[in-house]
């Protein structure tokens, strides 16, 4: 069955799937806590915080700041799984 992709607000019931695409993806480091990551960019009425779903799964993320007079783009991720289809790109677009 293919997928369907779907591109939303990361809401918190997706937080653990959150967590664990970016542990997949490497981004997760022991110095910076990723619960406090997501607490923090909750709280920052700037940017935002995407994520994609493939039917109810989390398979790609990305997080946006914005600082007055720079944009940041933060947790970018694609699962290991859905690389080189051009999932990171939409995210962009």
């Amino acid at each position: 069955m293919t997928p369907v992709f779907t591109v939303d607000r990361f809401v918190v019931a997706d937080t653990d799937a959150l967590v664990l695409l970016w542990h997949e993806c490497g981004l997760s480091k022991p110095w910076n806590d990723p619960h406090k990551d997501i607490e923090r960019k909750l709280k920052d009425p700037v940017g935002g915080l995407f994520v994609m779903h493939a039917n109810d799964s989390v398979v790609a993320s990305v997080m946006l700041g914005y600082d007055g007079h720079r944009g940041s783009i933060y947790y970018l991720a694609v699962h290991p799984a859905y690389q080189n289809q051009g999932l990171g790109r939409l995210l962009m677009d």
